[in-house]
């Protein structure tokens, strides 16, 4: 019996990678612009990092890790997101002793154990950026900026970006009475997750996705009338700072994002047109995470969006990301005594930077043009018997099927100029 693929799972196939590689190219490309630097995590870590960092009330922890005993009896788990790994790589490595700030990104999978659909994959992938060590709203204005300067370079249209705070350990407490004073006589009702998260960590039902606790929270008291002064005051400079970017976006007081991590600026990045899943992508201040993990206090800030995501955005919206998949050259053999002057031919494309290939099958000459137009390339060197006795070889445009015929020395060179002129 055949084997399939685990269930929310996908086959990145050899059509498909170019769109990948371009949106990771732009992701590396935003970054650098930004002073970002590429860190690359294990992509299972020790349980205790996600328990400890992520947090034991949000439904990563409660219902979507992927956690299994090690043979050494230790409880690994594979990573469900990248903020926790970063910051244990900070941590572990010392990487403030360069200097503050240290500015991350990352690309690569994630897991996470839930109901696929479109767009929410077990197996998925994430672009996001890690700040350490400033509280300046600047920085969190700069991040937001990141994130929407990379859906701008792929012209992804409508996007709506939704801004909160979600305050600090001073102002926390109060927001939390008034919330359970608020939620206390409907308690019930609630689904029994977040009956469960009353107690433990209230904030986390705003983030629910049943429509019953979607309607009693509703009319709840939100965390905005309740921020600090200090809470306060960074917001408001956050927002002034997007304002001088020129970056709209929605002030959604019950916006709280789905990690117990988060304090102060919080953000979601949201799309139309690719179902109910419309958030791409959000983040946010994380300035106890470092500490919480064991580390002096420093302060973070970062996103995290979902490639699978923009992909789906991408194609909702006609976007087609796909690179040219075909080759420049391929060598294209008549005759049988011709065969060591194509392989010596191919490799001389290649060393001069031509994406090139020939046929193994021992097709005809017509079978090898017709090859040639399906792969497609866009130029075919043709190698015959009488014209290598001579020296010479053919060059044939496959978009206007025009041919040449030049030296045999001179057709590295020939293709190259050449190709810059064929269409397809």
């Amino acid at each position: 019996m055949l084997t399939s693929r685990p269930r929310g799972t996908e086959d990145i196939l050899p059509e498909e990678v170019g769109r990948w590689y371009l949106l990771e190219a732009t992701a590396r490309e935003v970054s650098r612009l930004y002073g970002y630097r590429e860190i690359r995590t294990p992509v299972f870590e020790h349980t205790e990092l996600f328990n400890r960092g992520v947090g034991d009330t949000t439904d990563i922890v409660e219902k979507e890790m992927y956690t299994f005993t090690d043979r050494g009896g230790r409880s690994v788990t594979l990573r469900p997101e990248g903020t926790a790994p970063v910051v244990r790589a900070f941590l572990e490595h010392h990487l403030e002793a360069g200097g503050l700030p240290v500015k991350l990104f990352y690309l690569g999978p994630m897991f996470r154990y839930g109901r696929p659909q479109a767009g929410r994959l077990r197996q998925f992938h994430q672009f996001g950026v890690e700040a350490f060590g400033s509280r300046d709203p600047a920085l969190d204005a700069e991040v937001i900026a990141l994130a929407m300067d990379f859906y701008n370079r792929l012209a992804l249209k409508d996007l709506e970006l939704h801004l909160n705070s979600v305050g600090c350990p001073a102002c926390r407490p109060r927001h939390r009475e008034k919330l359970q004073d608020y939620l206390r006589p409907r308690l019930q009702e609630l689904c029994p997750t977040c009956q469960g998260r009353f107690e433990r960590n209230p904030l986390r039902i705003f983030d629910c996705k049943s429509p019953v606790c979607q309607e009693i929270v509703a009319g709840a008291p939100t965390i905005a009338a309740s921020l600090c002064p200090d809470c306060g005051e960074h917001f408001e400079r956050v927002q002034e700072y997007l304002q001088e970017l020129g970056i709209d976006f929605i002030l959604d007081e019950h916006l709280v994002r789905g990690l117990d991590y988060y304090t102060n600026t919080a953000f979601e990045i949201m799309v139309k047109g690719i179902g109910a899943q419309s958030s791409i992508g959000g983040g946010g201040r994380y300035d106890g995470l470092v500490e919480a993990l064991g580390g002096k206090p420093v302060p973070g800030i970062g996103f995290g969006l979902g490639l699978e995501r923009v992909l789906l955005a991408l194609e909702a919206q006609g976007r087609d990301l796909r690179p040219d998949g075909g080759i420049d050259v391929l060598v294209v053999t008549a005759g049988a005594g011709v065969e060591r002057a194509a392989v010596r031919l191919l490799a001389s494309l290649r060393a001069g930077g031509l994406k090139a290939d020939k046929d193994y099958l021992g097709r005809s000459l017509k079978a090898q043009m017709k090859h040639a137009n399906r792969y497609p390339a866009k130029l075919a060197v043709i190698l015959g018997e009488e014209e290598l006795s001579r020296g010479q070889v053919l060059v044939r445009r496959l978009d206007t099927g025009t041919q040449e015929e030049v030296p045999l020395e001179a057709a590295v060179e020939y293709c190259h100029r050449v190709k810059e002129t064929c269409g397809g």
